[in-house]
């Protein structure tokens, strides 16, 4: 028998290829998905970086901590000296200057408050002028100013002191230093300065996505996420999420209102409840890249092929299951509504 010709064997490959393609584009499934970039985040703001500020003028005169060091609320991070190194000293002074001032006036007062119940009983006798009487109230009167302006002086030098006594910087909370802004010695600061940044170490995380503005009106909270964190090892199949490798699970938890400035829309993913956990935060730091990608719908791969060429948007027209948390309260995650609104699409 005479063995089939090179043209006939590559009608015969080019059939069955068509055939397949067409059995896969009509009947294999494909997972639609909106796909994102962002980092790891923090959901508590009290969990986020922060700034350890001076709280007087002044010069840097000693550093407690160094970079990379963990340290616990209170622990000192650095002292602020004052531009005048007597300046506590005299402050101490006066105020026990102005001490003495409003204990020698409220002596006076009281003897002057006796002139006056003296006064008073003359002059109901007619012993004494209603002219010494009002003398002695005025005495009174002088005294009672000259002690509020004393108290008034006094309470502005302990404002002083107060302040000058917060020249010891200490930590907001716990966590591990991560910069110091300010030499030793010879940095001039100011209220407000920033000294140091202390990163926190076991934080709620989240992790913030960026979509296109053309996905997220389909979106609603409570929809699956696949997460890809940088750095570790990964495989990732868009339309086959079963396959994957190395992938995480979230949900959404909330999307932002507007717009950032490059106009795509952010979107919080949560750890989705009784999935593995994610990677230790060893691993996955606040700050990290992360890959998502938002579950929809399951299609065929010719319709998705299909809308991706005429730039369609996705197919989410089905409740999603998973519930979030509004207020303390759980809640579905989209409405009946928005679901009717959204399978006419």
């Amino acid at each position: 028998m005479r063995p089939p010709s090179i043209a006939k064997a590559l009608a015969w490959m080019l059939l069955i290829g068509v055939a397949i393609a067409g059995a896969i584009l009509a009947f294999a499934p494909w997972v639609q998905t909106a796909s994102g970039k962002g980092q790891v985040v923090s959901l508590d703001p009290g969990d986020r970086q922060q700034q350890v500020t001076a709280f007087v003028p002044g010069r840097v005169e000693r550093w407690y901590v160094h970079d990379g060091q963990h340290v616990s609320k209170g622990d000192p991070i650095a002292r602020v000296g004052d531009l005048d190194p007597d300046l506590l000293t005299r402050l101490a002074s006066e105020r026990a200057q102005v001490a003495a001032e409003i204990a020698a006036i409220q002596q006076s007062r009281a003897v002057a408050s006796i002139d006056v119940e003296r006064s008073r009983q003359l002059l109901a006798e007619g012993l004494a002028g209603r002219r010494d009487f009002e003398l002695t109230q005025i005495k009174v009167a002088e005294a009672d100013a000259k002690l509020a302006e004393s108290r008034a002086k006094l309470t502005r030098i302990d404002i002083q002191l107060n302040r000058q006594s917060a020249q010891l910087v200490r930590a907001p909370r716990d966590g591990r230093v991560q910069q110091l802004n300010a030499a030793s010695g010879s940095a001039m600061v100011s209220p407000g300065t920033v000294l140091a940044v202390i990163a926190p170490e076991r934080v709620e995380r989240a992790v913030e996505l960026y979509i296109d503005g053309r996905d997220v009106p389909l979106i609603r909270p409570g929809r699956p996420v696949r997460l890809e964190f940088e750095g570790w090892p990964a495989i990732q199949f868009s339309g086959w999420p079963s396959v994957a490798h190395g992938m995480f699970d979230g949900r959404v938890r909330a999307i932002d209102p507007n717009a950032a400035p490059d106009g795509l829309f952010r979107i919080l993913v949560e750890p989705l409840p009784g999935k593995p956990a994610w990677p230790a935060q060893e691993f996955a730091r606040q700050g990290g890249k992360v890959r998502g990608w938002v579950l929809g719908e399951t299609v065929r791969v010719g319709y998705e092929l299909w809308r991706q060429l005429n730039n369609f948007p996705l197919e989410f027209g089905r409740r999603p299951t998973a519930t979030t948390q509004d207020n303390g309260k759980a809640k579905p995650a989209a409405d009946k509504s928005e679901d009717d609104t959204t399978g006419k699409k």
